[in-house]
């Protein structure tokens, strides 16, 4: 995974923290996807203890990851957001929301099962809704997830 930083500020100062450049307060994590600097989107974002990460699909190298399985795809985006929050210092028990797109509400089931053995102990609110299409004709399932950073003193 590459990640690029950039600052819609002035840099003012650049500290080096796990292999990410921090500028201002701004962390963002690409993942070479074709479509983040054609749309201009990042992976995810973290701005002081708020991580936001974009839709996420299925997509590998410019592949459709479980072809025709929404199980199959939801766990592979559900495995892109893990690592995107670990890149920014989150995890997924900081998760607070997510929303999950699916292009068939009928087999809310399997993508349900996936989003379950990832959240199951830990609850966010969640949606799920159903879509005519996502990007790629294959793909069945985009999720966003929004998650906040607390202290583990706290």
């Amino acid at each position: 995974m590459v990640i690029v930083v950039t600052s819609e500020y002035a840099i003012v100062e650049t500290i080096h923290i796990n292999e990410m450049i921090v500028v201002s307060d701004r962390i963002r994590v690409t993942t070479g996807s074709p479509w983040e600097p054609v749309v201009g989107y990042c992976r995810a974002i973290r701005v002081g203890n708020i991580v936001e990460v974009a839709g996420t699909t299925a997509m590998q190298d410019g592949e459709v990851v479980g072809k025709g399985n929404p199980y199959e795809q939801a766990r592979f985006a559900l495995e892109t957001i893990e690592s995107a929050l670990k890149r920014v210092g989150a995890s997924m028990s900081d998760v607070v929301r997510t929303r999950m797109f699916v292009t068939d509400i009928s087999r809310w089931e399997e993508i349900g099962r996936a989003h379950g053995e990832y959240f199951r102990d830990i609850r966010p609110v969640a949606t799920m809704v159903e879509v005519k299409a996502l990007i790629d004709p294959d793909l069945l399932v985009e999720i966003e997830v929004q998650a906040i950073i607390t202290d583990s003193a706290e």
